[in-house]
């Protein structure tokens, strides 16, 4: 190998370290550590135990693990879906706004993370809480039983984590639609397409690599959503984020609480490794 082109490939190895090594040393360890303490079996102080087992995955055979997963998956595809589905008009509304106007709407899509997550969601169970204003007025209304509920159903879990997910669908969106040229839907049009057929067969193929972005951001941590079903969801709609908390504050069974999250990483899994591998044709 050429002297200079051995030189240019230890000048990027030496950039390159420190983002390697950050990544292996706060990403990679923690989860193989993860992993490894999900095969040992748990103390009786609250701890780790020595020794190899697989006791703590037998966790999922007890009674309702497996319809926790479920309700994990299709809410999180639903929370997905819902914020793709509203975050697309959204972005497509910014990015054809005047420079100055594009500011502003920008600035109230990100408003909402200058208040805590905790806050936000809190705000949504005092608002459908039984004496709250919406409860209050759909049953003066007729619209709602005395001893119905709005709270402490999957419904609403989706509800509030659209909402608190749904910045994080519009920006990557945004930015995908930032870069189309506007040019190619008056051809569309000239070659006989209607709005909707341009939308969805030139637009939508150009901002692909948007689309997949926002649905990593926000389908991955809705799959660990712990906040939201806990505030808001209660008993019949608790997802694994909600299990692996019992795990680790009221069972104090690390090995357990690992197992349950190792699940919930490889239930993310395959759609991150989708991600990675597309075609660079496909990129939008």
């Amino acid at each position: 190998m050429p002297a200079p082109s051995r030189f240019r490939h230890l000048h990027e190895g030496l950039l390159t370290a420190p983002s390697f090594l950050w990544m292996l040393l706060l990403f990679a360890w923690p989860a193989a550590n993860l992993f490894l303490m999900a095969f040992h079996p748990a103390d009786v102080t609250g701890g780790v135990g020595r020794g190899w087992t697989t006791s703590a995955w037998s966790v999922f055979q007890e009674e309702g693990y497996l319809e926790t997963i479920w309700r994990t998956l299709w809410v999180s595809a639903i929370t997905t879906l819902g914020c793709v589905m509203l975050a697309l008009p959204v972005a497509w509304r910014i990015s054809q706004a005047s420079a100055k106007w594009r500011s502003w709407l920008l600035l109230l899509v990100v408003l909402p993370f200058w208040t805590s997550f905790l806050i936000r969601v809190y705000s949504w169970r005092v608002l459908l809480q039984a004496n709250g204003p919406l409860a209050t007025l759909l049953k003066s209304l007729g619209l709602m039983g005395e001893d119905s509920m709005l709270l402490y159903n999957p419904t609403v879990v989706v509800v509030v984590m659209i909402y608190t997910y749904l910045p994080m669908a519009v920006l990557p969106i945004y930015a995908a639609m930032e870069k189309f040229d506007p040019a190619l839907l008056d051809a569309a049009h000239d070659l006989g397409a209607t709005r909707i057929q341009s939308f969805y067969k030139v637009v939508l193929p150009s901002i692909k690599a948007g689309l997949i972005a926002a649905a990593l951001l926000v389908g991955i941590p809705s799959l660990g959503s712990y906040v939201v079903p806990e505030m808001v969801g209660g008993i019949d709609a608790e997802m694994l984020g909600s299990k692996i908390g019992q795990r680790l504050f009221s069972d104090r069974n690390l090995p357990q609480a690992a197992a349950l999250a190792t699940a919930l990483a490889l239930l993310a899994m395959p759609a991150v490794v989708m991600a990675i591998r597309r075609k660079p044709g496909e990129a939008g």
